[in-house]
């Protein structure tokens, strides 16, 4: 009898083995953790804080992340395939953007502790990321039409070039950060204008909602490292935009999470820490905001992570999310 495919599998006939099943939906609260570990550096230098605290954060979410990490490559190392397979739904699309994402976050907390080891870190981000955005592509040109809808997803894969610059602009390659930059800036306006289009002649089902807010990440992003590259007034402009985009998911928060808890949630983390980090990145009349921010980003950040890895470890995010089998 020939063997059944291992994607053909059952969630609870699958057969046994470590992190066949692995779930990309682990990864965007990963990157929240992250961003959110970056941010409390950044508010340790602006209110004269003890390093430790954001040296411990940053070291236990360090430690997470390069474990979430290798438990997503075992899998991919079994069954390369499977990487492809993740790519045809929207939370493993999502989810492997934003691993991606984690490796330019990684590089950026530990450039203080070892540079070479960092700038390591960023070029296998350079690499993963065009690995990425090449699978995409031939994704979306040999799947079903309704994959080539624009979501907000599409930032983490094609605007989260910004977070390379972002990184970039901390480990001392100021002309690629600049480089990086405005790719992504162009590309985040493009997706924002044909997001907006979207919203204007049809309603997003309560389920995807949460996803809405991964709007507001390339914001922060883009306002953080323009500050970074001594582009003062667009920074500002940016920090701006993200207070009003901000206001309008506080003040919608009851349509924007009407479906309930769910592993989409994990797209809410990172944009609540870019956007804390912008704000303390800036100082001035943006420190207290900033400070409040990044309090209110702690508190809602950490439950929300912890839930989805929760679910992780009960085994039930893979099969919620449809991760393809090893």
């Amino acid at each position: 009898m020939a063997p059944v495919p291992p994607n053909l599998i059952p969630p609870n006939a699958a057969p046994k083995g470590l992190w066949r099943r692995t779930p990309p939906a682990i990864f965007p609260p990963t990157l929240g953790l992250l961003g959110l570990a970056l941010a409390w550096r950044k508010g340790a230098a602006a209110f004269d804080l003890p390093a430790a605290v954001p040296d411990i954060l940053i070291g236990a979410v360090t430690l997470f992340s390069l474990f979430a990490l290798v438990a997503y490559l075992g899998k991919v190392i079994r069954r390369p395939a499977v990487a492809l397979e993740d790519l045809k739904i929207l939370p493993g699309r999502a989810g492997l953007a934003a691993a991606v994402l984690c490796l330019y976050l990684l590089a950026a907390a530990l450039a203080p502790y070892g540079l070479a080891l960092a700038r390591g870190l960023f070029a296998a981000g350079i690499g993963a990321h065009l690995l990425l955005t090449a699978a995409l592509l031939y994704s979306f040109f040999t799947g079903p039409p309704e994959q080539r809808r624009v979501t907000p997803a599409w930032h983490l894969s094609f605007s989260g070039w910004i977070v390379a610059a972002m990184a970039a602009t901390g480990l001392g390659l100021s002309s690629v950060a600049t480089g990086l930059f405005w790719l992504a800036l162009v590309i985040a306006v493009a997706i924002w204008t044909v997001s907006l289009q979207q919203f204007a002649r049809e309603s997003v089902p309560a389920p995807l909602r949460p996803l809405l807010a991964i709007h507001l990440a390339p914001a922060a992003v883009i306002g953080t490292t323009a500050a970074g590259l001594g582009g003062s007034a667009i920074a500002q402009v940016f920090a701006l935009l993200s207070a009003a985009l901000l206001a309008v998911f506080v003040l919608r928060a009851p349509w924007l999470l009407k479906a309930g808890f769910s592993p989409f949630w994990g797209a809410l983390t990172f944009p609540m820490a870019a956007t804390a980090s912008l704000w303390l990145s800036l100082g001035g009349l943006w420190r207290l905001p900033g400070a409040a921010m990044l309090v209110a980003a702690t508190l809602a950040i950490v439950p929300i992570a912890l839930r989805i890895f929760k679910m992780w470890a009960k085994g039930d995010l893979a099969a919620k999310t449809g991760a393809a089998l090893a």
